[in-house]
């Protein structure tokens, strides 16, 4: 069963588990199981992605009842009027505590043509751990949380990468030795990436909507062995002042 967080005759929002494809495409490769099909015997009838997430993130996950609910929405994040929020728990510990990544991405190919990419993060909880690793015998890790301005192909992934902090568990632009000591010392074997707040207006009313999404136990576990607390409804923008 997938976890419905807002449903209604126009729209549905669920809890995308880590590790479920959302649909068929050549870039999932050999997944037998997709959210979209699930979703459709759940609640019975059609439903239509109004957009999408990568595999191996979690969170909040727009469904639309019909075609021109899905359009309609569709519009919203073309615009730029949908406001995401993502989690992320990853290598190091970003300096500056907060700013913007601004950095043009290719499409889902790497040859393509690169195109406008803003990502703002804030740091909000850091942690050093005695593992030995490399050269180094401690390692520090953050959890971040990141607003994508623009909507390119695994954005968050390659901009944190790109800053020399990528997401743990992520394992196309990640880094596998961190990966490794995660699977082994904490028993993660997850990215550590998740949507978690969704704001967007409402397709038919435009009452404006704000959806959050809960962490998994695995995800859960992991903070509550660092010390850390999920953010709260204090934590709204992190759009740097200056």
């Amino acid at each position: 069963m997938i976890e419905i967080l807002y449903q209604d005759d126009a729209l549905i929002a669920v809890n995308k588990p880590a590790g479920l494809a959302v649909h068929r495409s050549k870039m999932v490769g050999n997944a037998e199981t997709f959210l979209i099909d699930v979703l459709r015997e759940q609640v019975g009838g059609t439903v239509y992605l109004a957009h999408r997430l990568d595999r191996a993130t979690s969170g909040v996950l727009l469904v639309a009842r019909s075609s021109e609910v899905a359009a309609a929405l569709g519009e919203q994040f073309m615009g730029r009027d949908v406001h995401k929020q993502y989690l992320a728990v990853v290598r190091g510990w970003p300096e500056p505590g907060e700013g913007i990544i601004d950095y043009p991405l290719p499409g889902a190919r790497d040859t393509g043509p690169r195109r406008e990419a803003r990502t703002d993060y804030r740091r909000l909880a850091t942690v050093e751990v005695p593992i030995a690793l490399g050269r180094y015998p401690q390692q520090r890790y953050a959890m971040v949380l990141a607003e994508p301005e623009t909507g390119r192909f695994r954005q968050i992934r390659k901009h944190l990468a790109h800053i020399h902090h990528p997401v743990i568990g992520d394992c196309q632009h990640g880094r596998s030795d961190h990966n490794r000591l995660y699977k082994q010392y904490f028993g993660c074997h997850r990215m550590l990436l998740h949507a978690w707040r969704l704001r967007f207006r409402h397709p038919l009313d435009g009452r404006p909507m704000v959806l959050d999404a809960p962490l998994d136990d695995a995800y859960l576990g992991l903070l509550e062995r660092f010390g850390w607390s999920p953010p709260t409804d204090e934590v709204i923008s992190v759009t740097p002042t200056s």
